[in-house]
């Protein structure tokens, strides 16, 4: 168990840590010399001869180190209220107070301490002030213990009530990957260096490899202590020191505030989704996009506060807001977050991740308020999926969802609703009713477009997508398209989308103008006339025979070798049949303009085109022929 003081400055926390362990605690000289807690202490402690170890972390009560305070409550399992009986309740209270309700730590016992320096109807009075301090909130009804550090009166009951919370505790899951939000780093001589902190989910051991802070940094764990002992491993919820070691890694590059992360997890955001509670005793709503001070872990940064249900928050109420982070941070579904205001002066409010991969597009629309939603009611993955994927029409990335919520998918109870579509860019997850819907919009808009475009094959991948107006990414259409091919449901021809009982038919006047044309074009076998010699010919306009040919191109009856050069179906695979009758793989160009009988220039644009359509591939001066292209086989020539 992790016990975290917590009250104003000079209410004697440190006092009562020492009273409670028998430990000087871990005070450095500065602090000596002022005689009040600037940064963290740490001490550990059996309550009992046969209970495991208590870590016990100090906080500094003056308002000017609050931010150590909030590094220091992250991953405490009971808060100890401290008061002072001579002051009774104080700002740094009540601000205390409100980070741990923020933070969501679950249980909280209170100490009034000094209680030799006062009578006891003083005593009962600030018990009576607490009480009422703590009845609108989750910590109502705690038991209060009237001490003294220095005759020791209560401190036995103080210690057998947190005896009790501690075989009451329930441990914390060990699932997930290794996470350490780092309070402290320093160098032991002869090991190196080593970083402290709560283990706040996951396991490690010595040997493990890690990433360190936002950049990443692969590091290997040499040794580490658990409680403040020697351990070979550590689970969440231990006070944790790790010995670690890489290439070039020095002091001076890790900071308070660094992530050590197993490596998966490790996906630094600066867009955080979150459900935010502005505290009651604001003295004025919180506007949109104010600046704010972040406390994440044991990170302080600045951001931005963008509210997603209106422009203003009232004090007490609660509103989705996303944060706009000026620096890299990690997050997960469910960490606590704490919001102080922009001169760091005062704690405004705070709440918990939904989500740390948050859109920067349509952030405010109802379907992303509707997931919101469902990541606010969730506890786990399984809970949230279903709604997020009945608003997430484009499917949802489980890589990313392993992330949010620090579940490898090997972990995963999947609903059979749930869908996995593999992509060229990795799965997705979608409904699967969702999924049914989606092709069946798909062959819909191909049996429109066909209404549309009577004289054309169809469209190809891309134009279908666009036609569609799906809210798909290209990768996920593109298996969607090649799923609805599998199934037969539509067919292709080249490049060209239809379905298997559509038909290209052309109007009577292109019917008219392709009889004229079609003789010329094979009349003149290897050198088809131009567009213009065409239009010449028929007594059509150009753009007229250029638009006919275009729409025989996607028909699959000519080729279009260049601009207004068109070439017949036949006559293309007659000049293949004959490139692939020469003496091995490679192209000799003279050989081939001598057996077309046709000029250079002709003969090369002909080859460029063979190249484009993968029959020659282009390798410097050479070209070789590519035996697997469709043009090259048997039954084609």
């Amino acid at each position: 168990m992790i016990v975290g003081t917590a009250g104003h400055i000079d209410h004697g926390k440190t006092a009562l840590l020492e009273a409670l362990t028998g430990q000087a605690g871990d005070h450095r000289r500065e602090e000596r010399e002022r005689g009040i807690t600037i940064d963290l202490g740490y001490r550990y402690a059996a309550l009992a001869a046969d209970a495991p170890l208590t870590g016990f972390v100090d906080v500094p009560g003056h308002e000017r180190f609050i931010h150590n305070m909030l590094a220091g409550a992250q991953g405490i399992d009971l808060v100890l209220l401290v008061v002072a009986a001579d002051d009774g309740v104080m700002p740094q209270t009540r601000e205390h107070l409100a980070i741990v309700e923020l933070l969501g730590i679950a249980q909280a016992l209170v100490a009034i301490t000094k209680c030799d320096r006062v009578e006891p109807a003083r005593v009962q009075a600030v018990q009576a002030q607490v009480r009422g301090l703590l009845a609108p909130g989750p910590y109502a009804g705690a038991a209060q213990f009237a001490v003294s550090s220095v005759s020791g009166q209560g401190i036995e009951a103080l210690r057998r009530a947190l005896l009790a919370a501690q075989h009451a505790l329930q441990p914390r899951s060990q699932g997930g990957a290794f996470r350490l939000a780092i309070d402290r780093a320093f160098s032991v001589a002869g090991a190196g260096i080593v970083v402290t902190g709560t283990a706040l989910s996951g396991q490690v051991q010595v040997g493990d490899s890690l990433l360190l802070g936002k950049a990443g940094k692969p590091v290997r764990v040499r040794g580490l202590h658990a409680q403040n002992q020697v351990a070979t491993q550590a689970f969440a919820g231990q006070r944790v020191a790790l010995n670690i070691s890489a290439e070039r890694l020095a002091l001076e590059h890790i900071h308070r505030g660094d992530w050590l992360l197993a490596e998966w997890l490790h996906a630094p955001t600066q867009r955080l989704d979150i459900e935010l509670h502005l505290l009651a005793g604001e003295a004025r709503a919180l506007e949109h996009f104010s600046p704010v001070h972040l406390h994440l872990g044991t990170q302080d940064v600045t951001a931005r506060v963008a509210l997603l249900e209106g422009e203003r928050l009232a004090p007490g109420a609660r509103m989705f807001a996303q944060l706009l982070v000026n620096a890299p941070v990690q997050a997960v579904h469910g960490d606590p977050v704490v919001l102080r205001d922009q001169s760091a002066q005062r704690t405004l409010g705070g709440g918990r991740v939904l989500d740390p991969f948050a859109p920067a597009r349509q952030r405010r629309s109802p379907q992303r308020l509707a997931q919101l939603q469902a990541l606010a009611a969730a506890d786990s993955l399984e809970q949230a999926l279903p709604a997020l994927l009945a608003q997430g029409t484009g499917g949802l990335d489980p890589q990313r969802l392993e992330r949010q919520f620090n579940r490898l998918r090997n972990h995963w109870r999947l609903d059979a609703q749930v869908q996995v579509v593999a992509t060229r860019q990795g799965p997705l997850l979608f409904d699967t009713t969702q999924w049914q819907a989606l092709k069946a919009r798909v062959l819909a808009q191909l049996a429109r477009f066909h209404e549309l475009e009577p004289d054309q094959l169809g469209p190809d991948r891309d134009r279908l997508r666009r036609f569609a107006s799906l809210a798909l990414e290209r990768p996920a259409f593109i298996s969607l398209v090649d799923e609805l091919l599998g199934e037969q449901a539509i067919a292709s021809s080249g490049p060209w989308l239809h379905l298997p009982t559509h038909q290209a038919r052309l109007n009577e006047a292109d019917t008219a103008l392709w009889q004229q044309v079609q003789p010329l074009l094979l009349a003149a076998r290897f050198d088809p006339p131009w567009v213009r010699d065409l239009a010449r010919a028929t007594g059509s306009e150009e753009a007229e025979v250029r638009l006919l040919l275009r729409k025989m191109a996607r028909l699959g009856q000519v080729h279009q070798v260049v601009r207004d050069l068109f070439y017949p179906e036949a006559t293309v695979r007659q000049m293949a049949a004959m490139l692939l009758r020469m003496a091995g793989d490679e192209v000799q160009v003279t050989v081939f303009r001598d057996a077309l009988g046709i000029g250079r220039k002709r003969s090369i644009q002909v080859l460029e085109y063979f190249d484009r359509i993968g029959l020659t591939r282009r390798l410097g001066d050479q070209r070789r022929i590519r035996r697997d292209n469709a043009l090259a086989q048997p039954g084609d020539n």
